[in-house]
């Protein structure tokens, strides 16, 4: 099926849909005249760390999803259910739901589940990714205790017009397409972007769960998605501007079952996603105005499930002076949950003030306060402060303490409270307290230059959120206390020798988050690594390029994780090896792009990333980036 076929197939489906009732960075963040976005995000997070990955990495990894692209540009895990399949984000240790997930400023976690499938979100939907890790929910709201994720789509003015084919062809069925066209001027710009995605995850894998553990070919893992971005922006006058994000995305698949099974189940998963926002940038004051709407319907099997999310907000960015600067808002979320055993609704009102002062050159401190209003009753208050000094610096060198002291919070889901059976309307917000110190190095000395970043951090979270066994049924309970604590470290160094360039970036990871208080009176699981959380993770990339030619290797080596509260059931380390080669190419500036080949999981490792699931051996693609 062709990618307008595809496009014209999508918005049909949606016609028929059910009715319903400045910290130190990895990398440089180049933002555009009327993004604003960055202002919560750098701004005012002294002492936390901001990563931007980097732009031309992610132009090459098109048709990708953001699961796919945080594992391999970044030491964070994962938790996969197979290739395609749910993926969640597990940050310091926590859950998949103690990490926001934002788009254009729009908070895009599921308010039933919780959570976000970091598999339905394709690089096809937005330009950018930042990164925030640790404790910041007095920064962004809920869901942000072990850190957030911003997804933006970035325009300028002036830019002429671009019109972008890309494509990739892999192992196992895998195709992408997606086609872009921008065009900017010194008062209007706008990008429409389409894509389809498709996969057929026909790998073969080893049944473990089966006699003999035969070799068998995966019949029952198919992915298709489709999806429509449209993006304007407006520039009013010299200190006016408008924005406007729509998104649009399908995802049909079927739902890879469990080693042993044969079971057969489907999911679609529609996503309509909407955001404009308005801003007034004058000399001292900045001043945003911000309407957005999410609405996800998931069709598991022949259930409906349909939550919608209405947000509106607005803020004033002041600056004092060099050494003063504030950040005063409010927003608004009106939340819809129609699902298949209850229909409620709910309103919040989240009042936020974040202030930065610098006493002299060298120092820097952010103090941030949220205090939000769930359904007319105060959630726990969350305060924020945390400072950067850099205590040495020279021509070659500029040596930096940072640290950290903050609260979150989670509201617990639609489904933790309403389920039936089984949800507890009396639940408690699990809440959390987070501790962070590092140190952070850059240097550039003639031809090589580094930067490190090593961070120990501290957090507790209490009233953690379980579904525990009743007599005949399930019931959200607030049981658990866990402790978190370990080590983040972040390594990047380069090396230039006239057109030849060699990077080095190392990732690592020391994670222990131990249940504290044992669930619901079992004495096994207390004092116990939590499951699916490995101790130790760590990413290394090697990349060396010569004028047009970019080769890269990589490996990421994943701890062993338990499977189990008790620690009894344990998943073995595994190592991935990935390389692949790019061409940059520009005929006389009329035609450019970029082409590559890629070999992942080159020593063809058999694996698990979580019991029973399986994952593809040693694959190949290929992928054609053209430029007009």
């Amino acid at each position: 099926m062709s990618l307008i076929a595809c496009l014209v197939f999508m918005i049909a489906s949606w016609q028929s849909e059910p009715d319903s009732s400045s910290v130190f960075s990895q990398d440089t963040l180049e933002l555009s005249q009327v993004e604003v976005q960055a202002v919560a995000l750098k701004k005012y997070a002294f002492g936390q760390y901001v990563r931007s990955l980097d732009k031309n990495r992610l132009e090459q990894l098109s048709g990708y999803s953001l699961g796919e692209v945080l594992q391999q540009e970044t030491g964070l895990f994962l938790r996969q259910y197979g290739p395609g399949m749910l993926n969640s984000l597990s940050m310091r240790g926590t859950s998949a739901g103690h990490n926001a997930l934002f788009w254009n400023g729009l908070p895009v976690n599921s308010p039933s589940l919780g959570q976000a499938d970091y598999s339905i979100f394709p690089l096809g939907g937005f330009d950018s990714v930042n990164i925030h890790y640790g404790s910041s929910g007095a920064l962004y709201g809920t869901d942000a205790i072990g850190g957030s994720v911003h997804l933006s789509s970035n325009l300028g003015f002036n830019t002429g017009n671009e019109l972008k084919v890309g494509t990739l062809v892999g192992s196992f069925g895998r195709w992408h397409q997606q086609v872009s066209y921008r065009q900017g001027n010194e008062k209007f710009a706008f990008k429409t972007n389409l894509y389809r995605n498709y996969t057929a995850n026909n790998f073969t894998y080893k049944d473990y769960a089966s006699p003999g553990t035969p070799e068998k070919r995966q019949e029952h893992a198919k992915v298709s998605q489709i999806g429509w971005v449209q993006d304007f922006s407006y520039k009013i006058n010299s200190v006016q501007s408008l924005k406007a994000n729509l998104w649009l995305n399908t995802n049909d698949r079927q739902i890879q079952p469990l080693l042993g099974s044969s079971t057969n189940d489907v999911q679609e998963d529609r996503s309509f996603r909407a955001v404009i926002d308005y801003t007034h940038a004058g000399e001292k004051l900045i001043w945003t105005a911000t309407t957005g709407i999410s609405n996800d319907l998931m069709v598991f099997n022949s259930d409906n499930n349909q939550t919608r999310l209405i947000l509106i907000g607005t803020a004033l960015d002041y600056s004092f002076s060099p050494k003063w600067q504030t950040l005063a808002g409010i927003r608004y979320s009106h939340i819809k949950g129609r699902l298949a055993t209850y229909d409620r609704q709910e309103q919040r009102i989240e009042l936020y003030q974040a202030t930065n002062f610098k006493p002299s050159q060298n120092l820097g401190i952010s103090m941030q306060l949220r205090q939000l209003i769930h359904e007319g009753e105060a959630v726990p208050f969350t305060p924020s402060i945390g400072a950067e000094w850099s205590f040495f610096k020279s021509t070659v060198w500029n040596w930096q303490l940072i640290s950290n002291l903050s609260k979150s919070f989670k509201i617990p889901t639609l489904n933790d409270r309403f389920w039936e059976p089984g949800g507890n309307p009396n639940l408690k917000p699990e809440k959390s307290l987070s501790k962070e110190i590092g140190l952070t190095s850059k240097a550039h000395l003639s031809a090589f230059s580094f930067e490190n970043r090593l961070t120990y951090f501290h957090m507790n979270v209490d009233n953690w959120i379980l579904w525990l066994p009743q007599s005949t049924y399930w019931q959200a309970e607030n049981v658990r206390n866990v402790v978190n604590q370990g080590l983040e470290y972040f390594f990047k160094g380069g090396f230039e020798q006239g057109n030849r360039r060699w990077t080095l970036h190392v990732d690592y990871s020391l994670n222990s988050a131990v249940n504290q208080s044992g669930d619901f009176g079992n004495s096994l699981s207390q004092g116990k690594q939590l499951p699916y959380v490995p101790k130790h993770k760590i990413r290394t990339q090697g990349n060396f390029q010569k004028g047009p030619y970019k080769l890269y290797i990589q490996n990421q080596w994943t701890g062993e994780r338990f499977v189990t509260t008790d620690n009894q059931t344990v998943l073995a380390a595994y190592s991935l090896w990935d390389t692949g080669l790019t061409y940059a190419f520009d005929w006389k500036g009329k035609l450019k792009g970029n082409l590559g080949f890629h070999t992942n999981n080159i020593f063809n490792v058999d694996y698990q990333v979580l019991r029973l699931r399986s994952m593809p051996g040693r694959n190949f693609q290929f992928n054609l980036n053209v430029v007009l």
